[in-house]
């Protein structure tokens, strides 16, 4: 099959250091290959995949200085991607809905995966206006706040079993948080559940320019402790040892979480999460095996425990059960041949492309 996958311009695929989108997409587009499968990446020039790269900026948009405005690049990639498009089986989206307009006419040949929030409400007239364009989301709980739009399969992010080598033993002492520094990944939770409990706390976490503030004005006076540690944004090679050497990831979210890559990094050095029970989170954690959830600040403290106790052998045998990337890219294959069994729509006749209710079983 050949399949075009159109990736995000911001970071490059893989990104260098954080990224969940692209790093997800690097980890499809390279696995798809694997497979068999003629797949071209659209993405940025210093992108490195095993797939056919068609680099559509010179580098990744966040490390260009000049750039002010994304939007034109976004613009000029998806006119290429348009030119190039008859030559594709499936054209599978992952830039948010920049493409509806250009590529309704082809509805049926394209596959957006939904990767962001979805309780915005200016997207319920956007998935009315393009209610033809099949998607797909990472977590059924994703969907929940626009149940009408054309949701069409769940495919749960996987990652590469190669990727981090799990320690059942870990050496630092320490809990982990890992991730963005954002009032709705609440790292100020993280801290107070580890000064709670007496446990040294590291934080690998990038500090975006939105949240600089918030950074500053909350989070920095907390990392003024001996036990708390604030490291910074790391790369993948220094992600497994943060990961292996931690007792347990702490995952204390107050928002409605698509995923949570984090989750399933963890779980593949053999690290416990304990979460909290927003959005994804009962989804991608299975309570007992591979950590569990609180409702609740007292609740998290008391389960703490719990959690260190869990088998780290365990942990990783359910991730290479439920998360690897080759159970996600053969997800997307059966998604690609569904659409594609599809009886062409004549133009007029797109604002409504639907899978049968028997094939959407199929893949939730």
């Amino acid at each position: 099959m050949k399949i075009a996958q159109i990736a995000p311009l911001i970071e490059s695929v893989p990104p260098r250091l954080y990224g969940g989108t692209e790093r997800i997409v690097s980890y499809l587009a390279d696995e798809l290959v694997r497979l068999g499968h003629d797949v071209t990446l659209f993405a940025s020039g210093d992108s490195v995949s095993r797939a056919n790269l068609v680099p559509c900026v010179p580098v990744a948009l966040r490390l260009d200085a000049s750039v002010r405005d994304p939007i034109p690049y976004y613009m000029l990639m998806l006119d290429r991607v348009n030119e190039y498009a008859e030559e594709f089986d499936m054209l599978h989206f992952h830039i948010d809905q920049f493409h509806f307009p250009l590529f309704r006419p082809m509805a049926q040949r394209t596959l957006t995966t939904t990767h962001g929030r979805q309780d915005l409400p200016d997207l319920r007239p956007l998935y009315v206006g393009f209610s033809g364009m099949p998607l797909v989301s990472i977590s059924d709980a994703q969907r929940l706040p626009v149940p009408n739009a054309n949701f069409i399969a769940t495919v749960h992010h996987g990652i590469p079993l190669h990727l981090h080598k799990p320690s059942y033993h870990p050496r630092g002492g320490y809990l982990a948080f890992l991730g963005r520094i954002s009032p709705e990944k609440r790292p100020d939770r993280a801290i107070a559940i580890a000064r709670a409990a007496g446990i040294p706390l590291k934080i690998a976490a990038k500090v975006d320019k939105v949240d600089e503030a918030y950074f500053r004005e909350r989070i920095a006076p907390l990392l003024d402790h001996p036990d708390i540690e604030y490291i910074g944004e790391i790369d993948e090679r220094t992600k497994t040892d943060f990961l292996c050497d931690a007792r347990a990831l702490l995952f204390p979210i107050d928002w409605p979480e698509p995923f949570g890559l984090s989750m399933i990094e963890a779980m593949a050095c053999g690290t416990p999460v304990l979460a909290f029970r927003h959005g994804s989170v009962p989804e991608i954690v299975d309570p007992g095996v591979t950590g569990l959830i609180a409702d609740d600040m007292e609740e998290a403290v008391r389960i703490l425990p719990q959690v260190l106790a869990l088998d780290r052998r365990v942990v990783r045998q359910r991730f290479e059960e439920r998360f690897s990337a080759t159970r996600m890219a053969k997800d997307y294959v059966s998604v690609y041949r569904a659409l594609l069994r599809q009886p062409l729509v004549p133009e007029s006749e797109t604002s409504r492309l639907t899978l049968q209710p028997r094939m959407k079983e199929e893949f939730n």
